[in-house]
């Protein structure tokens, strides 16, 4: 591999740099390039986050794969209950080349512990629910 091909912060790179802006999103997140939605097949986009950013609570339609490519964050899942929102165990702890799942319906967070670059893949049309 040539130094042209190469990219070593990512920056560089032409997939990083297709920039889809998605309105009432948290503040923090600042790119998605996206994969055309198909609703009944896969959305598979790059995320990047800014490290101390967060999203709240919410959920999403469909089954979901997180690659942390740079960085670490955090997940809580919860479980609702009459009296609000119940933390469901000790958050998931992703650091770079890890992988996350979260079933469709399952309410969660996530918390950018550092600057993050992601591989998100969504088994149908991205949707956002939020929770609590």
């Amino acid at each position: 591999m040539s130094t042209t091909d190469k990219d070593v912060d990512g920056n560089s790179s032409a997939i990083w740099k297709n920039h889809i802006s998605i309105p009432e999103t948290p503040a923090g997140f600042t790119l998605r390039t996206t994969h055309p939605t198909n609703p009944d097949g896969v959305e598979v986009m790059l995320e990047k986050w800014d490290a101390g950013s967060e999203e709240p609570p919410h959920s999403h339609p469909g089954d979901d794969m997180t690659v942390v490519v740079e960085g670490k964050m955090a997940i809580q899942f919860y479980i609702a209950s009459e009296s609000g929102l119940l933390a469901d165990g000790e958050p998931l702890i992703l650091n770079q080349g890890d992988t996350g799942y979260v079933k469709a319906g399952r309410i969660h967070d996530a918390k950018y512990l550092e600057a993050c670059k992601l591989v998100y893949v969504h088994d149908r049309a991205f949707g956002f629910v939020a929770a609590g």
